[in-house]
């Protein structure tokens, strides 16, 4: 790799991040079910209708697999705990899981990493799920009791919290596109979910603020780099539309205390009533923002009379195993806006990139030059961002090992560790020793 860790400011931090659902296994530690394990038991919805029952087996190999980020010369550990193991009913709580979840921050701690929590990532309990999940206003109240059983347990070890997981895929990905759980299309749920999310983040926030003021928090969103497929009024008004839900909508509800006229507008006649008397807690100041960025994505417009009037087509650029553009520069473009029009001196941290990667073990060896060289290229926008002038305090490869990768099952790899399936055995891919050699500590 072409830079190091001399190359970042001094307190700058290489991480490695996770999911709950995605790697521990639910079989265990009498964890409840949740919307995505009815989701992918409907046929269609995942992959050979798979699940995470046991993916990576995390929770029983969760020592070997910190050593993996120690000695890959990592500095901060992200990870999810999950409100299903936590609470299986959505409101009580479960000391077979939060027994796992000490255990698990110990173990951080006694490794030298520190401990980036991220409170929801995806796995809403059933029992929640049934009084109409996030579309439901009483969700934000639940998150906030869940928050507190957690942060009362663990939240002594952890240097920063998160609220929630890209709130963009858990609202307009799931309930408006219906492309994961709880798999909805309904604009009326979406415009509800959009909110009530957001709604939950600052419940979840006064909570982070009583119970563990000295951890630093947060929330993590994703964004996708807009681009118009053309020069047309038409394409470009696509993108900016495209942008306004995917990335408006969040950045500058936390940020501004609005939601983009644009977008509100249209959405306006599905949202909860009163929803205008939320935005000064959503608003309330964070510590940091987490960026979560994979790829560009090409607008068109889209001849039809139902808003929002665009669709994605694909692009002219090299592309991962997941069909998305590789485009480096989106993420330069993306860090030094954040902190021009939104968060100012505000830490900004890169908490998940990555690629999937058709990879394969070889004679006990995994090559995967393409992740290598999207890892330093990435890494060099991240560098570029800096020199703009962007507060970028740390970058997060995403992911520390192969796992369940939702709708796709385990047909797409992320890792930089890959996981044989059938033995759990983990291997370190080529891009793993090229972090862990590019972060070495002199």
């Amino acid at each position: 790799m072409s830079l190091s860790r001399g190359d970042f400011p001094r307190d700058f931090q290489l991480g490695a991040s996770t999911a709950a659902y995605q790697i521990e296994g639910t079989a265990a530690g009498g964890t409840g079910p949740s919307h995505w394990d009815s989701w992918a038991a409907t046929p269609g919805n995942v992959v050979r209708g798979e699940d995470g029952a046991v993916a990576c087996d995390h929770y029983h190999r969760y020592a070997a697999d910190l050593d993996l980020v120690r000695d890959g010369n990592f500095d901060t550990y992200r990870f999810s705990t999950s409100f299903a193991r936590v609470m299986p009913d959505g409101r009580t709580p479960n000391a077979e899981g939060l027994d796992f979840y000490d255990r698990l921050a110990d173990a951080i701690a006694e490794r030298g990493l520190k401990a980036s929590l991220t409170l929801y990532h995806w796995d809403l309990p059933s029992a929640l799920a049934d009084q109409g999940g996030w579309a439901n206003r009483d969700v934000a109240a639940r998150f906030a009791d869940y928050s507190r059983v957690v942060l009362e347990r663990i939240g002594d070890r952890m240097d920063s919290v998160a609220t929630i997981n890209e709130p963009w895929c858990v609202a307009w990905l799931s309930h408006f596109l219906g492309l994961q759980a709880p798999g909805l299309r309904d604009i009326r749920a979406a415009s509800r979910a959009m909110h009530h999310v957001l709604l939950a983040h600052a419940k979840s926030l006064e909570v982070i603020r009583e119970v563990t003021p000295g951890a630093k928090a947060g929330i993590v969103l994703n964004f996708a780099h807009p681009h118009a497929a053309s020069d047309s009024e038409e394409d470009k008004r696509a993108a900016r539309t495209f942008d306004g839900i995917h990335n408006r909508w969040f950045v500058e509800a936390l940020t501004k205390g609005a939601y983009p006229a644009d977008i509100a507008g249209a959405l306006a006649p599905h949202m909860p009533e009163g929803w205008q008397d939320d935005m000064a807690a959503i608003s309330a100041p964070i510590d940091w923002l987490g960026v979560n960025y994979y790829t560009r994505t090409t607008l068109r417009h889209l001849e039809d009379s139902l808003w929002p009037h665009f669709e994605d087509v694909p692009g002219p650029l090299p592309k991962t195993d997941m069909g998305w553009e590789i485009y480096p520069d989106g993420l330069r473009a993306l860090l030094v806006r954040l902190a021009r029009d939104y968060t100012g001196a505000t830490p900004i941290f890169v908490t998940e990139n990555g690629m999937a990667g058709d990879d394969h073990l070889i004679d006990g060896v995994i090559g995967d030059p393409v992740r290598v060289g999207y890892f330093d290229d990435h890494l060099k926008a991240v560098h570029a961002a800096i020199a703009e002038g962007a507060p970028v305090g740390g970058y997060f490869a995403w992911s520390l090992m192969d796992n369940y990768e939702w709708a796709f099952g385990y047909d797409k790899r992320f890792g930089i560790v890959y996981v044989d399936y059938e033995t759990q055995a983990r291997i370190p891919k080529a891009s793993y020793h090229a972090l862990r050699e590019a972060f070495a500590r002199s």
